[in-house]
This record gives structure tokens, C-alpha cells and sequence, in this order.
């Protein structure tokens, strides 16, 4: 520009002050995101959760979200289409509808067939164990560029489990009252009472295991009056327990094989919660063991979905959740929320409402993976193109094992 132009400009401005230059305003991206949520009925043999409930459903609508439920998907957890469509949601009568959904919400993983109603690009949030994700599942989920996340390794602020630990809590309460109907008459049990009543000796119940079914279990036989001995070989959970429950008075003991046995010949109900740190179970009872145990006396294997605690356990279901071998009793159904449907979806639902509240202030899924490091630790595919180092970098894995999932997913 030479120096004519410029004072001639300068003149400009002084004569005519519309000439100085404006401040342009910039438009700010909203971060808010209308999310369009599916609720699929569960086709997994007794399964009767649903991942939100009406009153959930109820708060997402009014924040602007869209919700799609498949005809009859709470009738198990007794929540009707009508208390749905009385929240806000869309009730839709095929599978293929829901399945279109930009989010769809799961109990239990999906089949291979619902996999590919989905649309491509979606996300989907269900339990994803490792133990059942074959090659070919993850490649499925990657061709169609499937965000997937497993809600069993979701982490909360403090590094916990929360949907696991509200499924665990519900287990271990639920597993004495179960103990209790199996040791009474009316179900050919013993005809003793969990417990115990001034002038007779309380029951003994036996739980292998120290985490959160234990605890639960402990507290619900404690509270009824039973004798209650735990066996860990983990040091740290047992002290935890006994802390746990205060004053009350619990045997503790680390997992040896005479101890142990001798500690079944005269217990009336053993629980088996025991859990290695990479999710199968540990088998410590020999039917050796069990085969000394008293006549009529019971055995629940929660552990039973990863392999059991006890050599003579076999999966079950909650339509004939026994049978007995050595004259003892066994309940090993592995889905034992799903028995108190209702309780197990309100826990569920408290704590997927807030997630997906902030999914769509942070601006959707994406946005909640790159923010949320607990959120991203259920990472199992992305829609994008992740590398192991991207991975560390964004992500925070502690699960190796996820890393190399994801990896060999998005390598396909």
C-alpha cells in the first residue's frame, strides 16, 4: 500500500467514523447433541433387564433426546409400552427399527444377525465379556465401523466398577434368600432356617471369595443370624470385608485345601464368588469335597457365567435353577439379577441416565470417549482409525489386552 493510499484512508476514517474497522462475531458452536437412542427387547434366554427405565427415559426426552423402544422390551422388568410412550419414547414394533438407532442400549451382547440391522457408523453400549468376543464378532463390529463399548468396563471417577458392583451388590443380597427357600421344606431342602433363634445353634453359611457378593452376602446372613466364614487367598479384600462390616464377627481365611474341606463338612449353605483378576473363576471345591458335604445342605455358584468355583457345578436356569449331586444342593443360574428384574434396571438405568445426559452436552459419543477416560476404558471398537499409540496417548488404557482388541479390530 503506498503512502498516498494510506493517508488517504486515514482521512477517511477521521471524516466518516463508519469506516473503522468492525469486530466480526463468530458463531459458537453449540456442544449440545440430540442423541437418537434404541432399546432393543432382549432375545437372550431369561434375561428381563432393559438398560433404561420409563422415568429415565422421561429426563433424556427432556433434554432433547430421541428414544426408540421395541414393542414389549420392559414387559419382563413389568414396565408396560404405554409407561414408555407416557415418558416420551417412540415405541416401535420391529427389530430392524431400533436397531437403526445412532446409540442402541443392550443388556446382553448382540447377536451376530442384530449386529448387522445396525447402521454403520453406530454405537453400540452393551456387556461385551471377553471371554465370548470371538474374531469373527470384532470383525463384524468393524465392518460396519462400530463404536462398541462394554458398560461391564466402564470406570467412575474413583477407578470402580460401577455397573459391575451394582450387579455384584444386587447378587450377593439376592443369594441368601435364595439360600433361605432352598433350605426349607416346601423346596425339599433341610427344613432349617437361615439364621438362627434363641436355643438352637445359628446356621453356618461358607462364601469363597472377599469382593462385593461376598460382602452383601455376608451382610444379609449376618443379619439374619447365620455363622459366616470367608475364604480369599487375597489378604487385601479380606481385611476390606472385616472393615466393611464393622463389629460384626466374621471367620476370615486365606484358601488351604484342609481347612477349607473341613469347613464344608459342616457347613448348611456355601456361596462360590470367587473371581481372578483377569475374570475367570477359580475352581477350589474338588467333588471330592463336595461329596462329604451334609445331605440337603446348598451350594449357589454365583461364579458360575466364568467357569465356577466347584467341580460339580452346571449351568442352569432360573426355570429349573437346581438339581442335586452327593445328596447336595445346587443353584447355578448365572444370570441371578435378571431374578429381581426391576431393582437390577432401576441400578442400571441410575447410572446410564447421567452418562448419556453428558454425552449430549459434551456434542455425542466421540466427544465422551476423548474427555472421559473411565467412559473410553469399555473402548472395544472405534468408528475412526486408532493405533496402539494413539491409543496410550488418548484413551489411558490399563487393560493391555483391550489395547491389542482394538488394534486388531481396526487392522482388519
Amino acid at each position: 500500500m503506498t503512502d498516498h493510499l494510506k493517508s488517504e484512508m486515514k482521512r477517511l476514517a477521521q471524516e466518516h467514523p463508519l469506516f473503522h474497522p468492525q469486530e466480526m462475531l463468530v458463531k459458537v458452536q453449540e456442544s449440545n447433541k440430540r442423541l437418537v437412542i434404541g432399546l432393543p427387547k432382549e432375545i437372550a434366554y431369561q434375561e428381563n433387564r432393559i438398560v433404561l427405565r420409563p422415568e429415565s427415559v422421561r429426563v433424556l426426552v427432556a433434554n432433547g433426546h430421541e428414544i426408540y423402544v421395541e414393542s414389549g422390551a420392559g414387559l419382563p422388568s413389568r414396565y408396560t409400552d404405554n409407561d414408555y410412550s407416557e415418558a416420551g419414547a417412540q415405541i416401535v414394533y420391529s427389530p430392524e427399527e431400533v436397531f437403526k438407532a445412532d446409540i442402541v442400549l443392550k443388556i446382553d451382547m448382540p447377536t451376530l444377525a442384530e449386529i448387522e440391522m445396525m447402521s454403520p457408523r453406530a454405537t453400540l453400549i452393551s456387556s461385551l465379556p471377553l471371554a465370548k468376543v470371538t474374531q469373527e464378532y470384532l470383525q463384524a463390529i468393524n465392518r460396519k465401523k462400530i463404536t462398541a463399548l462394554a458398560y461391564e468396563m466402564i470406570e467412575d471417577e474413583v477407578g470402580g466398577l460401577p455397573l459391575v458392583r451394582a450387579m455384584s451388590e444386587i447378587a450377593g443380597s439376592t443369594v441368601m434368600l435364595v439360600a433361605a427357600e432352598l433350605l426349607s421344606n416346601t423346596s425339599g431342602g433341610k427344613g432349617i432356617i437361615l439364621g438362627g433363634i434363641t436355643g438352637v445353634p445359628p446356621t453356618k453359611v461358607l462364601i469363597l471369595g472377599a469382593g462385593t457378593v461376598a460382602e452383601y452376602a455376608a451382610r444379609a446372613a449376618l443379619g439374619l443370624g447365620a455363622s459366616v466364614k470367608v475364604f480369599d487367598d487375597n489378604l487385601y479384600k479380606l481385611r476390606r470385608l472385616k472393615h466393611s462390616l464393622g463389629d460384626q464377627q466374621i471367620y476370615t481365611s486365606t484358601i488351604e485345601a484342609t481347612t477349607l474341606a473341613r469347613a464344608l463338612k459342616t457347613t448348611n449353605v456355601a456361596i462360590g464368588a470367587l473371581r481372578h483378576q483377569d475374570g475367570r473363576s477359580i475352581c477350589v471345591v474338588t467333588e471330592e469335597m463336595v461329596s462329604q458335604m451334609r445331605p440337603d445342605s446348598v451350594i449357589i455358584d454365583v461364579s458360575i457365567d466364568n467357569g465356577g468355583c466347584f467341580e460339580t457345578s452346571r449351568l442352569t436356569f432360573h426355570d429349573a435353577p437346581t438339581y442335586r449331586r452327593y445328596g447336595v444342593i445346587h443353584y447355578c443360574v448365572p444370570n441371578i439379577a435378571s431374578r429381581v428384574a426391576r431393582t437390577a434396571t432401576k441400578a442400571i438405568s441410575n447410572i446410564f441416565t447421567p452418562l448419556l445426559r453428558r454425552m449430549g452436552e459434551l456434542g455425542g459419543v466421540e466427544e465422551m470417549i476423548y474427555i472421559d477416560h473411565g467412559f473410553a476404558k469399555g473402548v472395544y471398537s472405534y468408528s475412526g482409525e486408532l493405533t496402539n499409540e494413539y491409543i496410550g496417548r488418548k484413551f489411558h488404557m490399563k487393560h493391555k489386552e483391550l489395547s491389542l482388541i482394538i488394534a486388531a479390530a481396526t487392522r482388519q
